[in-house]
């Protein structure tokens, strides 16, 4: 459902449209054309517990002119990556290491979308656009336009309430109609997306929707946390809870901004025949213990999947990532990671703080060029999130992202053989084991079980397994 049915819905659904107070003072309307100062949105940003969309905040950001035509003109021939999916109908989740990648230009990209010549569409011309999409997903700004570093300024995130945020903190997406990113998670932080051309689908699922989910780190790239559903199209016999997953669905137009809270699901799909996002991750008090489960998943993952020689790393192994990590070093990063949070903590507890306090850098590690001798990218923590204390001003330029029951309803269970799943689903639930658990030898009758090495992988870095690992691991040290 278009999302201004969701602004005549506010009204419906009896949501109050008036001034929230903000840390005991009434909500006022800013004097510009805008409807919240950089102080306001601030507070309902790290308030809000569900997405929502801004409206009416990003009229005069000159990165509203971002279409591919002016990037195109901005970049003058720099190759970019892109990466080429089929579109085809299929329960499985398409997943990056399913995709083929080629280096073109955004030129060559538009003489692909206005169906020039093969000669000019460069890399873009062996596959059709009747049969192939094309996405060039995650570019971090800074890197793109590092030539031009006076373009970071047509980013102005200090309008949420986040000084000195701008281009440089952010990353750029364009992709034809039916490019899409697989759902999935982010590890870190929260998320604040742009619209700039184009429509695309948002569907989110909350936190509390992770075991419907069936969550898996295959294929593997720290700070993400993939379903093993395909959302759009599920395969309900083999992941029967899904149907008890709440979707909450919204179409994202040009010059609104979607706020997508910390750990909510999302797959995203671009509906036009081009779009371009802008979209950049807010760090949280909560990465810094969030870190050293990634550093755990990372030993974990790796250690398994490089055993055997027989799997190419690129079945597993996410093309952002840029390689398999030894031991040695992955066991590098749990030792920094706990680390810090021990420090952390003896230093709250010192101030007569709560030792558990969670105020550490965190960042949302990608493979990139930084220079750093880690190959990832890292910017500071943002202030400490105040307490829930606010009341959200929803309204017509604050909408928020109603669940979809709808999608619910068409995603029930089938009625005879799900009964069998479901029970089988609920026996190995502390697992989340999804796939086959063997087979009834009619020779024997024997219950046979061949169980894969992802199969135990997403037990082992099962999110809650994880989690637990951590603070135990925590616990120990921080008790020493």
């Amino acid at each position: 459902m278009r999302m201004a049915t969701g602004r005549q819905s506010v009204a419906k659904e009896g949501l109050q449209v008036r001034a929230a107070e903000l840390e005991g003072k009434p909500l006022i309307m800013s004097g510009d054309s805008k409807p919240f100062n950089p102080e306001e949105v601030r507070v309902i940003v790290t308030s809000l517990q569900q997405p929502a969309v801004f409206l009416n905040m990003v009229s005069d950001w000159p990165a509203l002119k971002w279409n591919v035509e002016h990037l195109s003109r901005l970049l003058n021939g720099k190759p970019l990556k892109f990466r080429i999916g089929e579109r085809k109908v299929t329960k499985v989740p398409q997943f990056e290491t399913h995709c083929e990648y080629i280096q073109a230009t955004l030129q060559e990209f538009l003489d692909w979308l206005h169906d020039e010549s093969d000669d000019s569409a460069g890399q873009f011309a062996a596959f059709p656009r009747s049969r192939y999409w094309g996405y060039c997903d995650y570019k971090y700004v800074a890197m793109v336009f590092e030539e031009k570093a006076e373009v970071f300024q047509d980013v102005i995130w200090s309008d949420f309430g986040f000084p000195g945020r701008d281009g440089r903190d952010s990353t750029l997406w364009i992709g034809t109609e039916g490019a899409n990113t697989p759902c999935h998670l982010d590890s870190y932080g929260c998320n604040l997306v742009l619209q700039v051309q184009g429509r695309k689908r948002w569907h989110l699922f909350p936190p509390e929707d992770t075991a419907s989910l069936y969550p898996t780190r295959i294929p593997y790239e720290e700070s993400s946390v993939f379903s093993s559903v395909n959302v759009v199209n599920p395969d309900l016999e083999h992941f029967p809870r899904f149907h008890g997953a709440k979707p909450h669905v919204v179409t994202l137009h040009p010059g609104e901004v979607l706020f997508v809270p910390r750990h909510w699901w999302h797959y995203v799909e671009s509906l036009d025949p081009v779009t371009v996002s802008i979209n950049s991750w807010i760090e949280l008090d909560d990465d810094d213990e969030t870190r050293v489960g990634e550093a755990l998943a990372r030993t974990v993952v790796c250690a398994l999947k490089a055993a055997d020689p027989h799997v190419p790393t690129a079945s597993w192994l996410n093309t952002t990532e840029a390689e398999v990590t030894s031991h040695e070093t992955n066991l590098h990063y749990v030792n920094l990671a706990v680390q810090a949070c021990i420090d952390k903590r003896k230093v709250c507890s010192s101030k007569g703080r709560n030792p558990s306090a969670r105020s550490l850098p965190s960042f949302k590690r990608r493979k990139c060029d930084s220079g750093d001798g880690a190959g990832y990218s890292a910017v500071a923590d943002a202030d400490p999130k105040p307490a829930l204390t606010t009341s959200i001003p929803f309204g017509p330029n604050l909408l928020p992202v109603v669940q979809d029951t709808g999608a619910t309803a068409k995603h029930r269970v089938p009625s005879d053989s799900s009964k069998v799943n479901i029970s089988l689903s609920n026996n190995l639930e502390a697992n989340n084991c999804s796939g086959k658990v063997g087979s009834n030898s009619k020779n024997t009758g024997v219950h046979s079980t061949t169980i894969s090495t992802d199969e135990l992988l997403n037990c082992l870095v099962h999110p809650d397994v994880i989690s637990l690992m951590t603070e135990i691991l925590l616990d120990c040290h921080f008790s020493h």
